[in-house]
């Protein structure tokens, strides 16, 4: 069993930028691919982007490419978002993910566990 607990979300003003943790427990963590995903009001969840148990291996969806960035600290079981020049667009509920199965996945299919989720509002 795996348990996530995000933190980092907040208000911010276009252009600005935020950090989000996803603090895992399980002794699988360093193994496990590990994703963000975010929801709009009104919209489907979306992939935003993932890493590999090694953090050799990341996948971005395009509208987050080169504005944001995961990162994983296997020895503390945290992995971050990384998120600058946000846009009101970005503004959403994001939510950590893992997966049992090992490579990357961009669908919330592929992920067994998840977190509650953290508020990322962008003000323009």
């Amino acid at each position: 069993q795996v348990q996530l607990v995000e933190s980092g979300g907040g208000l911010v003003q276009a252009g600005g930028s935020l950090r989000l943790s996803c603090a895992a427990s399980g002794r699988t963590f360093s193994s496990s691919t590990m994703g963000w995903f975010r929801q709009a009001p009104g919209k489907e969840r979306e992939f935003v982007t993932c890493i590999t148990g090694s953090g050799a291996g990341t996948l971005y969806t395009d509208s987050v490419k080169g504005r944001f960035t995961i990162s994983r600290d296997n020895a503390k079981n945290t992995v971050y978002l990384q998120m600058n020049s946000l846009k009101p667009e970005d503004t959403a509920v994001y939510y950590c993910a893992a997966r049992s199965s090992r490579g990357s996945s961009g669908t919330s299919r592929g992920y067994d566990y998840w977190g509650q989720g953290t508020q990322v509002t962008v003000s323009s």
